[in-house]
């Protein structure tokens, strides 16, 4: 598998962060949990972390956990036994059997059934598995990465998740930061983004200009690197010319980086415009639960309350 750090592009401190944290952690036997919102790279750094471990000339299998019926997320991960269920014709292994040396990737984690929730937790904790219709167990040697772009303390509290198999996935824990949060990284990102779709779409793209940079890093692009993607390979197959310019971008983009508000001087402005974004986002973060908010940002409920009427935040 060819698979570098330079895969993961970035120049911001939060994805330098994330690669010291790789490095660190690949060439261990720990089980990691990325976490992060849809669309920032989860895949990305599951795969960086088997490329550079031990275990790279073994498979890496991804399996969405999320996308499947239970039974055959069940089937699929710790395989079944000839006539075990409508369906069942021949003896099957699972992922966390065929993996065998290698890396399974369980995306989307926050999604597993609660019952499937006790055979992970068995699979970590004493290496074995169990396939469907079976009553003897199986040994494995596979090394688990997860991903979820939920909160799992917060379904831990909620009963959804289990406290025990949260704490033995969350041994090491890589958080990958939204996009909104790292604007200095869109340069290189639209750069990689280019040449990655060049060949694909038959293009010879050299960039795109200064106002086209400027106006990607006023978004709040809530589908992370997945949305700007999209909006790259959309405005390379229809744009003219070789570099691509703001006429090129659609117009729902333009707009609403023109929407954004205009830069100022002003320190006082510019600090409450600061303070009255980071509220919003730590808001959003908690499900508007301000008493949670309250806490995170260090000051009283009441503090909060006036803020919030003072910022007129909606």
């Amino acid at each position: 598998m060819e698979f570098s750090l330079e895969n993961i592009i970035g120049k911001s401190k939060a994805i330098r962060d994330v690669l010291e944290m790789v490095k660190k952690v690949a060439r261990t036997q720990a089980t990691v949990l990325i976490s992060g919102d849809s669309g920032t790279g989860k895949e990305l750094i599951a795969l960086a972390l088997h490329a550079h471990s031990d275990r790279k000339d073994k498979l890496f299998l991804p399996v969405n956990c999320g996308a499947l019926p239970e039974t055959l997320l069940e089937s699929l991960l710790f395989g079944h036994m000839k006539g075990s269920f409508t369906g069942a014709f021949a003896n099957q292994e699972g992922l966390f059997e065929k993996a065998r040396g290698g890396t399974i990737f369980l995306d989307e984690i926050g999604e597993i059934p609660q019952h499937l929730q006790v055979k992970l937790l068995r699979a970590l904790e004493a290496k074995e598995i169990l396939p469907i219709g079976s009553t003897t167990p199986r040994r494995i040697d596979v090394r688990v990465l997860a991903a979820t772009n939920r909160n799992l303390q917060k379904e831990v509290e909620a009963g959804h998740f289990r406290e025990d198999l949260y704490y033995r996935l969350n041994i090491m824990e890589i958080h990958i930061p939204p996009l909104h949060e790292r604007p200095e990284d869109i340069p290189l990102l639209v750069d990689h983004l280019i040449r990655k779709h060049n060949p694909e779409l038959n293009r010879r793209f050299t960039g795109a200009d200064d106002a086209v940079i400027r106006t990607l890093m006023l978004l709040p692009w809530k589908g992370n690197v997945r949305e700007l993607d999209n909006v790259i390979e959309h405005t390379m197959i229809l744009a003219e010319g070789d570099c691509i310019t703001l006429k090129d971008l659609p117009a729902s983009i333009v707009s609403a980086g023109q929407a954004r508000p205009a830069f100022t001087y002003n320190l006082k402005e510019a600090n409450r415009r600061f303070e009255k974004q980071h509220i919003v986002r730590v808001l959003e973060q908690v499900g508007q639960d301000r008493k949670e908010a309250a806490k995170l940002l260090d000051i009283s409920l009441s503090s909060l309350y006036r803020k919030i009427e003072e910022l007129e935040i909606e």
